[in-house]
């Protein structure tokens, strides 16, 4: 089996343990309209990386082999068991509230390749659904069965992280009306946005299974390898066909959004609001798409974001030596140099 096909295993592995017990963890009970929208994007699909983050970086630290233990019954470092499947569909749940509320604030019509939950449903059922499940996360990490010290780290750590992304998208709101905005300052955003989510997911285990000395070591990979998936996402929405990528490509260089990308291309000069004529996701077309994504590779820019995400990569994995030297670990590892291969 090579490098890539253990990852890919790893990954169906994750998702088919999350997507097995949604029903159990988030069941559609009356009222029925807000429970299905809770459950819209969870249905949908997704790669499920977060919660795959954090059963790899428990079995890493517990040192067993991927796959080999119940999660619901997982060994702590001081002899005793948590339910640790309940600590990745909270993670899994977290994701899918900021999914909702990033689609209503960016007004987007597709997520996941279905209509957006405020689409789909309306405006207040879409924000009642986010809502609902920023709190069932919470219920969900009480639900572990750690030791009360541990969960209420835990729970310390998640609200700081939901915090955090409150943050970061706030920056990236602010950062659309600004004349100008710095790589560094982007990436700052980005660490908010999306990468606290990753550290979550990599050193919560960490944390209520008492491994307290690899909290810090995990937290940095997190945040490394959420800033590269960014940073590829960012790349992907000018590479990737709509059709693969499930919204409209080059969607946010037509809404104005910031990225290392067009952060870059300013830097270079470009003049990045006349990239493509179009003013609107609907009307913008193929070949404007194909045009602008020349004129930022003809300016450095998009080989720039590649390597700062690759150099993201090999810092984070790096963080990974404090860990023992096992499956899982090289898995993590592995799983941090997929995200900055893939297509979508």
């Amino acid at each position: 089996m090579t490098p890539s096909d253990s990852v890919e295993t790893a990954l169906e592995r994750g998702r088919r343990e999350i997507n097995a017990v949604l029903d159990e963890e988030v069941p559609v009970v009356p009222p029925e309209s807000l429970y299905r929208a809770a459950r819209h994007l969870l249905d949908a699909g997704g790669k499920r990386l977060r919660p795959t983050i954090l059963l790899l970086s428990a079995e890493a630290l517990a040192d067993v082999d991927p796959g080999s233990r119940d999660y619901r019954t997982f060994p702590t470092a001081d002899g005793g068991h948590i339910d640790l499947l309940s600590a990745a569909v909270s993670i899994e749940i977290i994701q899918s509230f900021t999914l909702i509320h990033d689609d209503i604030m960016d007004d987007d019509d597709l997520r996941r390749g279905v209509p957006a939950v405020h689409r789909e449903f309306d405006l207040s059922t879409a924000i009642l659904a986010g809502d609902t499940l920023y709190a069932a996360a919470f219920e969900k990490m009480l639900a572990t069965g750690a030791r009360p010290e541990r969960t209420v780290r835990a729970l310390s750590a998640l609200a700081r992280t939901c915090t955090e992304i409150c943050e970061g998208q706030s920056f990236d709101i602010e950062f659309e009306k600004r004349a100008t905005v710095t790589s560094e300052e982007y990436l700052d955003m980005v660490e908010l946005k999306t990468a606290v989510l990753f550290a979550a997911a990599a050193s919560l285990p960490a944390t209520i299974l008492g491994h307290d000395e690899a909290v810090d070591p995990l937290y940095g990979y997190g945040i490394d390898v959420g800033c590269a998936f960014q940073i590829q996402d960012d790349l992907l929405d000018l590479t990737t066909p709509t059709e693969k990528l499930g919204k409209q490509r080059g969607s946010d260089l037509v809404e104005g959004k910031r990225t290392l990308v067009t952060v870059h291309a300013r830097e270079q000069g470009v003049d990045v609001e006349n990239l493509v004529d179009s003013d609107s996701v609907d009307s913008v077309t193929e070949a404007e798409i194909d045009a602008a994504v020349d004129r930022l590779e003809s300016a450095g820019s998009i080989e720039y974001a590649r390597e700062r995400a690759n150099d993201l990569i090999v810092r984070g994995t790096g963080r990974l030596d404090a860990l023992p030297d096992n499956e899982a670990r090289s898995l993590l590892e592995g799983i941090g140099e997929y995200l900055v291969e893939r297509e979508y």
